[in-house]
């Protein structure tokens, strides 16, 4: 099998990051991902900048492993087309805003009378229903509304968005695992759904604990940097060269001792760990102090097989590229350029290992309508004589 997908069809009507992040992962997985755009754009309207060879990386990215094909959805023809398509598929995902699909005449009830087995999935701001339904919503308006942004940062300091897009990324792990879930049930009840996923809600959903502490105890989570609330020391710190994390000290004395700073162990301070708790501060400049005289890696070897406590590194992009454990997992793999370009380029493998049917990471992002043919052709029977009428009158490219 290419991946424990394989045979699932997907026709994709998602954009920019959140949607296209959800369905890279069904693609991964060995689905058939069709992605559906307008007939006029071009290839440098197909996302941001940075641009390399004259595609777009932010296209780049979420989009590899798919097929392209381009239908104009303001036409007739081209919604017709559509309806077609969706008999032969199996998901069709979409993240407009709510409504959009509906008023083309291919939203849920309208394609659920083509094919009653369609999972239909929506991804949006703030979801299908409610108040806020209607608003436009982005990363950093979800990190936002979904209470992650009032968690992150200093407790003296503004409210930070997370470096990476996860306001995004999260809702479109969300959107790819209801889609499964979704398939699953297929199984038992012989119909697909609606799915409806929210950017917002999917960001609550990472705040578990903090919603359960105001819950019970009538707090009010903030943003504490990288401290931890229960746990101390918990967090980066700066080493010779760098930085590195430490959390989870299970054993206080051996963590001294392989510090060489016993006098910790039994400072009444930091003996226990509510008492370093109550002096954070003064704990964190005295291990500051010390981890600053040696160099990242020296004192990753010397704490990482002690089992007295969690360590990490903490490495940038770069390190990613050298870091021998990533090479061993085969956590970065070559992608080869589309439209005939030489080269690669360095992408994320999947994170999920799967012993006997393998994610299968390696094909281009689609060429813009460059499947169209081999589509309509598979999914919806069309001859090379009707393909070729649909485009010379610009329902497809």
């Amino acid at each position: 099998m290419r991946g424990p997908l394989e045979g699932i069809r997907v026709l994709d009507f998602t954009w920019a990051l959140a949607g296209p992040f959800a369905t890279m992962q069904l693609a991964d997985l060995g689905a058939e991902v069709v992605k559906v755009e307008h007939p006029g754009t071009h290839e440098k309207e197909r996302g941001f900048g940075p641009y390399y060879e004259g595609i777009s990386t932010f296209f780049f990215s979420p989009n590899r492993g798919k097929k392209g094909i381009a239908i104009d959805l303001k036409t007739e023809e081209g919604r017709a087309l559509v309806r077609r398509l969706a008999r032969a598929a199996d998901v069709v995902t979409e993240n407009f805003r709510p409504g959009t699909m509906d008023r083309l005449g291919l939203g849920y009830e309208d394609l659920r009378k083509e094919n009653r087995r369609l999972v239909y999935a929506a991804l949006s701001g703030f979801g299908q229903t409610g108040p806020y339904s209607g608003l436009p919503a982005v990363d950093a308006v979800a990190q936002a509304m979904g209470g992650t942004m009032s968690l992150n940062g200093y407790r003296d300091g503004p409210p930070l968005r997370v470096g990476v897009s996860i306001g995004d990324m999260v809702g479109g792990l969300y959107l790819a695992l209801g889609i499964l879930a979704a398939l699953r049930a297929r199984e038992v009840t012989g119909e697909g759904q609606l799915l409806d996923v929210a950017l917002m809600e999917a960001q609550m959903a990472l705040c578990e604990n903090a919603i359960v502490r105001h819950s019970a105890f009538g707090e009010h989570p903030t943003r504490q940097g990288s401290r931890h609330p229960l746990l101390a020391p918990f967090g980066p710190f700066e080493t010779k060269d760098g930085w590195i994390v430490i959390a989870n000290v299970k054993e206080w004395e051996l963590f001294c001792a392989l510090l060489g700073r016993d006098d910790l162990a039994v400072d009444e301070r930091f003996v226990t760990n509510r008492g370093r708790l109550e002096h954070v501060d003064e704990l964190e400049e005295e291990l500051t102090r010390t981890l600053r005289e040696r160099t990242t890696d020296e004192w990753f070897a010397v704490l990482e097989g002690s089992n007295c406590c969690s360590v990490g590194k903490v490495n940038t992009i770069a390190d990613l590229f050298d870091d021998p454990h990533v090479a061993a997992r085969g956590m970065l793999v070559d992608i080869p350029l589309p439209y005939g370009l030489p080269g690669t380029l360095k992408l994320p493998n999947s994170p999920i290992h799967l012993s006997k049917t393998p994610p299968v990471v390696g094909r281009p992002m689609p060429e813009h309508g460059g499947d169209t043919d081999e589509v309509l052709s598979t999914w919806a029977g069309l001859g090379a004589e009707e393909i070729a009428r649909l485009r010379q009158a610009g329902v497809v490219k």
